[in-house]
C-alpha cells in the first residue's frame, strides 16, 4: 500500500494596514491626487473666505475679501519696490538657512555620532532652544545694525535647532545590529558613516531641513518687523499703519506662497537624493 503525503505551504502573512490601504486606494498615490486634493481644499478655503466676508459673517474692515486681497496682490506686484523687497527677504532667508542649516548639520552629526561631543555640547543646545528666539531680535539689531546682517543672523538662529534635533534623531535611528554587522565585516568608521548612518538618517534629517527653511523665512520677517527699512515684513507694517488691510493681507498671502515654493523645492531635492525612500 502506498501512502501519499501532501505538503502544506505556510500561509502568507496578512498584509499590513498600509499595504491594504494602498491596494484599495491606489488613486491616492497618483500625481492627480497629490496635486488635485490640495487644490480642492484650497479652492474650498478661498470660497469660504469670500462668502464669509460678502455675507457679513466677517467684518471686511478687519478681514478683506479674498477677491480684494488678490486684486491688491496684483496691484502691488506691478511696482518695483515690491520685487526689490521680495528679493531682499529671499536673500536674508537663504543666507540664514545656509548658515543655520550647515551649523545644525555639523553640530547634529558630531553630537549624534560621538559621545564626547554629545556630553559636552548637548546641554548648551537644549538651553539655546529654550531661549525665546524672537526676543533676541532686538539684541541682534543692536549688535549688527539695521542692515541685512541682523536678519540673516535671526533666520539662522531660528532654523538651527530643527536641523540639529532631526540630525541627532536620524543618527539615533540606525539599528545597533546593523552597526555590529558592519564592524564584524571590518568596516571603518568612515565606511559605516557613509554607507549606513548617512542613508538611514537622511530622511529624518531632510524633514528637519524642510522645517528649517520655512522657519528661516519666519526669522527674516521677524527681523524686518523689529527694525528694517526694506523687505516684505516692512511692507506688511507699512500697509497696516496705512490701514490698507487688503494690501497687508496680500503680502501675507505672498509670503505663504514663497514658503510653499521653498518647501516644495527642498522636497524635490529630497526625492532626487533619497531615491530609496520614494
Amino acid at each position: 500500500m502506498t501512502i501519499t503525503t501532501r505538503a502544506t505551504l505556510p500561509e502568507a502573512p496578512p498584509a499590513s494596514p498600509d499595504r491594504r490601504a494602498n491596494k484599495t486606494r491606489p488613486w491616492l498615490d497618483t500625481a492627480a491626487a497629490r496635486f488635485g486634493l490640495p487644490f480642492v481644499v484650497l479652492a474650498a478655503a478661498i470660497l469660504g473666505w469670500e462668502v464669509s466676508v460678502q455675507t457679513g459673517l466677517v467684518n471686511p474692515i478687519t478681514v478683506p475679501a479674498a477677491s480684494d486681497t488678490f486684486a491688491a496682490l496684483i496691484e502691488i506686484s506691478q511696482t518695483r519696490y515690491f520685487w526689490e523687497s521680495t528679493w531682499l527677504t529671499l536673500q536674508e532667508t537663504i543666507y540664514g538657512f545656509l548658515i543655520g542649516g550647515t551649523a545644525g548639520l555639523l553640530i547634529g552629526a558630531l553630537t549624534g555620532t560621538f559621545k564626547l561631543f554629545r556630553t559636552a555640547l548637548w546641554p548648551f543646545v537644549v538651553a539655546f532652544q529654550n531661549t525665546p528666539r524672537v526676543a533676541l531680535a532686538p539684541v541682534f539689531l543692536t549688535w549688527f545694525g539695521f542692515g541685512m546682517t541682523s536678519k540673516v543672523v535671526m533666520a539662522a538662529v531660528i532654523c538651527f535647532f530643527p536641523v540639529v534635533i532631526n540630525t541627532v534623531a536620524g543618527i539615533a535611528s540606525v539599528d545597533d545590529n546593523a552597526r555590529t554587522l558592519f564592524r564584524t565585516y571590518g568596516a571603518t568608521t568612515q565606511q559605516t558613516f557613509f554607507r549606513l548612518t548617512l542613508p538611514t538618517a537622511a530622511p529624518i534629517t531632510f524633514a528637519g531641513i524642510k522645517t528649517a527653511l520655512t522657519l528661516a523665512l519666519l526669522g527674516a520677517i521677524v527681523g524686518e518687523f523689529v527694525g528694517a527699512s526694506e523687505g516684505l515684513g516692512v511692507l506688511v507694517k507699512e500697509f497696516n499703519f496705512q490701514l490698507d488691510v487688503a494690501k497687508g493681507f496680500a503680502v501675507v498671502v505672498f509670503l505663504a506662497i514663497i514658503g510653499l515654493v521653498l518647501y516644495a523645492l527642498i522636497e524635490l531635492i529630497e526625492r532626487r537624493l533619497i531615491t530609496w525612500k520614494h
